[in-house]
């Protein structure tokens, strides 16, 4: 047996399968996951911005107003020093409008989450 899975000649094992909530954070546990799905989606963003500019780390940090070292955290992923605020202001300094809508909830549950929407 190799990875959990018996050979092929065997009878293979059905991995346990969970779906998913639509929040890998909540799906482990994560406190605040709602924040933290917000905060990774706003540095996709981000690092898609940055990405279409062409942009070196040491020039996205002088446009950004924070170091270099900052700058290749975000795009790690690496996002404990950076709030859901401080990430909204460096999509304004990248020429984006941030829109926040609030709305009465669809479901049980209410949720957070970042639409990027390109205008023409």
């Amino acid at each position: 047996m190799r990875n959990g899975f018996e050979s092929r000649k065997g009878n293979r094992k059905s991995p346990d399968v969970e779906s998913s909530s639509g929040n890998v954070f909540a799906d482990l546990g994560f406190p605040h996951a709602e924040e933290e799905l917000a905060k990774a989606d706003l540095a996709i963003h981000i690092a898609q911005l940055l990405a279409q500019r062409k942009l070196t780390q040491k020039q996205a940090a002088s446009l950004l107003g924070i170091d270099q070292p900052k700058v290749s955290a975000l795009l790690r992923g690496k996002l404990e020093g950076f709030s859901t605020e401080r990430l909204l202001r460096l999509i304004n300094r990248l020429g984006q409008d941030v829109d926040i809508i609030i709305r009465p909830t669809r479901s049980r549950r209410a949720s957070t989450r970042v639409v990027s929407q390109t205008r023409q």
